[in-house]
């Protein structure tokens, strides 16, 4: 007797797998959690056990990574496939907001990829300070942004957390100096209070070494030795180095990346980008 599977219940196992929890899952689907969770069920009864539960995320089971890799290759020929068969035209501008460190590293091949699948989508790129760009969402300036937010209860979908670490020149010593240079790009920047707050935990005496906005100049300064920064690991250009503990300098919290979108119901363009996001940052990579 011919089985079909529900591509839906695979979609959802998919988004648990990269996500790690039902609520984060459903809400890169749209979904709620419980919904989640009953097509996770439904899935199980077929297949077995996929994840094992821990206390506060799920990991795949054996089964569970076997089943992984076929299931995002089901899922992709049968979304190019309604692609061909409903022939729909993505087109119209998306307004996108992320900012600087961001721009150059981790999302150059979700752009990439976009655009070449979309070319009829114009995309239109603001790069500021995560407080701006947050700010800006809000009033409707922007159709989305990634906004680097300290952890914790937030408004937008958290998409990936990395560390925030301290940055310095290969061989350098600025981070031996009194009292410490530091460059950081803005004075909005949202890694900001943080670093003062590690700073002033320590009774570290410091001096702005640079804010101005331009992450190329941030990194001339901390590559010519002339200070130290703190950027989220993902982001440190090969020619830099994380700053070991030796360095003497306080540990710094995480952060995450979250993506905020605009009220309302997104167009169809806007919708695409947001989940080629979600797919970008949920494979393995320097975030994982």
């Amino acid at each position: 007797m011919i089985r079909n599977l529900d591509i839906g219940l695979l979609r959802s196992f998919v988004a648990v797998a990269d996500h790690a929890t039902m609520t984060a899952a459903g809400n890169a689907l749209g979904l709620t959690q419980s919904a989640v969770s009953q097509q996770i069920a439904r899935l199980e009864q077929l297949t077995g056990s996929l994840f094992e539960r821990e206390r506060r995320s799920l990991r795949l089971t054996g089964a569970g990574e076997r089943l992984l890799d076929r299931a995002r290759r089901l899922l992709a020929l049968n979304d190019d496939l309604w692609s061909e068969i409903s022939d729909r035209v993505v087109d119209g501008r998306v307004r996108l907001g992320a900012p600087y460190d961001l721009v150059g590293t981790l999302l150059v091949p979700i752009l990439k990829s976009y655009a070449e699948a979309y070319p009829r989508v114009e995309i239109s790129l603001v790069c500021a300070a995560s407080p701006e760009l947050l700010t800006a969402t809000a009033a409707g300036q922007l159709d989305l942004a990634l906004i680097e937010e300290p952890l914790g209860p937030s408004q937008g979908e958290c998409l990936a957390v990395d560390r925030l670490v301290w940055v310095g020149a290969k061989g350098g010593g600025a981070h031996l100096r009194t009292p410490l240079p530091v460059s950081l790009v803005d004075e909005t920047c949202a890694f900001r209070p943080a670093v003062l707050a590690a700073l002033g935990e320590r009774n570290l005496a410091w001096r702005p070494m640079f804010e101005s906005g331009s992450i190329d100049a941030t990194t001339a300064t901390v590559r010519s030795d002339l200070a130290v920064t703190a950027w989220l690991a993902a982001t440190i250009p090969a020619d830099l180095q994380i700053l070991p503990a030796e360095a003497g300098l306080p540990k710094l919290p995480s952060f995450a990346i979250n993506l905020h979108v605009a009220k309302g119901r997104a167009p169809l363009a806007v919708a695409e980008f947001a989940r080629q996001l979600r797919a970008g940052f949920a494979r393995p990579g320097p975030l994982k």
